[in-house]
């Protein structure tokens, strides 16, 4: 009897390849529906049983600090551009609620449309979408699945860990 080999997990390139492919798909960007006042998002059939979103993003827009569960993950701006802020080290999953930030850890990147970034699993940022007139709007890739998404509030250098969201609650 022979038995089907186990899939394999995609890699963050099998991510990144998705991702840009999908932001380049005009069809699939410009069905996305846009709201003025919040967020919209729509979910994707990514690869390699992988979670993946399109995500239209308002001018204004923006995630807060959050992590992705031990997640690692990919996105790629469609149209407009967002701009991502994030730790330059990978911090501890669990095991703390507060956080005393060394100086020089803050990045900041700047991704327009058709750039994107890969990121590990104890990647911690927030995505905003500076612009004032236009929407942006950006597909998004996890593996695993997220199992959830810790929020985090950022005061000065202090980082406190506020809420874990599990996927029944999105």
């Amino acid at each position: 009897m022979s038995t089907a080999p186990a899939p394999t997990a995609p890699t963050a390139a099998d991510l990144l390849d998705f991702a840009r492919s999908v932001a380049a798909d005009a069809a699939v960007v410009g069905d996305l529906p846009l709201d003025p006042e919040g967020r919209t998002w729509v979910r994707l059939e990514g690869p390699g049983g992988c979670e993946a979103w399109l995500i239209g993003w308002p001018p204004g827009a923006e995630t807060g600090w959050h992590d992705h569960g031990g997640s690692y993950g990919v996105f790629v701006t469609a149209a407009g551009e967002l701009t991502e802020q994030s730790l330059s080290v990978p911090l501890p999953s669990e095991g703390w609620r507060s956080l005393e930030l060394a100086e020089g850890l803050d990045r900041k990147r700047v991704l327009p449309e058709g750039v994107g970034r890969a990121f590990g699993r104890n990647h911690v940022h927030q995505v905003t979408n500076n612009s004032p007139a236009t929407h942006a709007v950006s597909v998004h890739a996890y593996y695993p699945p997220l199992p959830l998404i810790r929020r985090y509030s950022r005061k000065g250098s202090t980082l406190r860990l506020e809420i874990v969201e599990r996927p029944e609650e999105w």
